[in-house]
């Protein structure tokens, strides 16, 4: 967090938090009631000062005020370098490890960093299929087929080379990915903790 947010936490320790107001689509796009936020300086404030509470819940914490954001799918949308090299948060932080692969239903891959659980951006899951592998060998649209159809919850016989670091890769549906990496997609206020109703702005 930013020192200046740090010190309007100190001077109003008890405002409440505001839901059902922020999102993060799969695009890695900020969203104040379901329109993007264009604006730079907004959207690198939000990116400054993004975190998660101790239920997995993530926020913006403008100042002395939370905002919790609703999640199309993870806390991160992460997109390839131009040379491939590389993979950058939505927020612009570089991933420099992974520690979980995952694949659902729908062949969407998910990658558990050290920042926490992020998407791999659509348009780039071409840079995903250049590194999976099946039994060490490149992967072909049978292999691809046998996992997507697996249970959730299974391991396949995919790996993703990330560095020198092959990561066997799981199969999850969509749904029970969250509870898997530990986040929550759709933020609801705690009974103990005071809140700001959507309607009160």
């Amino acid at each position: 967090m930013e020192g200046w947010v740090n010190r309007a936490l100190a001077r109003w320790p008890n405002v409440p938090a505001l839901f059902g107001w922020l999102g993060l689509d799969r695009r890695g796009r900020w969203l104040i009631r379901g329109e993007p936020i264009t604006r730079p300086q907004i959207i690198e404030t939000i990116n400054r000062n993004y975190a998660a509470d101790a239920e997995g819940r993530w926020f913006f914490q403008n100042g002395p005020q939370r905002g919790y954001v609703a999640l199309a799918y993870a806390p991160f949308v992460l997109t390839a370098s131009a040379d491939g090299e590389l993979l950058y948060t939505h927020t612009g932080e570089l991933v420099a490890d992974i520690t979980q692969a995952i694949i659902d239903e729908e062949g969407s891959i998910v990658l558990m960093t050290a920042l926490g659980a992020g998407l791999l951006r659509d348009a780039d899951l071409d840079w995903a299929l250049s590194r999976l592998r099946c039994n060490s060998q490149a992967i072909d649209e049978t292999a691809l087929a046998k996992a997507l159809a697996q249970c959730s919850g299974t391991a396949t016989d995919l790996s993703l080379q990330f560095g020198n670091h092959a990561l066997p890769m799981l199969r999850l549906n969509r749904a029970d990915v969250p509870a898997s990496l530990g986040f929550v997609r759709e933020p609801r206020a705690s009974f103990d903790a005071p809140t700001l109703a959507k309607t009160s702005h």
